[in-house]
């Protein structure tokens, strides 16, 4: 499994999110006390940036009609969003963040 550079994890908000691409993918990267996620930067119902939506406990919702998704499996956990989103596989070294565009952890 590769893994890409992205980030250095200080550029990610404790408990928020930004927007990097990972090989041509949007892709948010949430960060939850020492842990970072990776999922599609895109809303699975309205497709507009996740990123830019509050993060809640495991959750990330979306700005533009409220649905929110679970940061570990990308399942919607309310309305209006039916489908999931891909996650990603992370890892944390030296301070930076690395994402696996290989094997998403679940297909959006």
């Amino acid at each position: 499994m590769s893994f890409v550079k992205v980030c250095p994890v200080d550029k990610i908000p404790a408990g928020g999110a930004i927007a990097v691409e990972v090989e041509d993918a949007p892709v948010a990267l949430v960060r939850r006390d020492d842990t970072v996620y990776a999922v599609s930067d895109l809303c699975s119902h309205a497709e507009v940036s996740l990123a830019e939506g509050e993060v809640y406990g495991t959750t990330i919702e979306c700005w533009l009609h409220g649905s929110c998704f679970d940061l570990r499996t990308g399942e919607p956990v309310n309305p209006p969003a039916t489908r999931p989103i891909a996650t990603y596989r992370v890892k944390v070294e030296d301070g930076f963040v690395y994402v696996s565009p290989d094997a998403p952890g679940t297909e959006g």
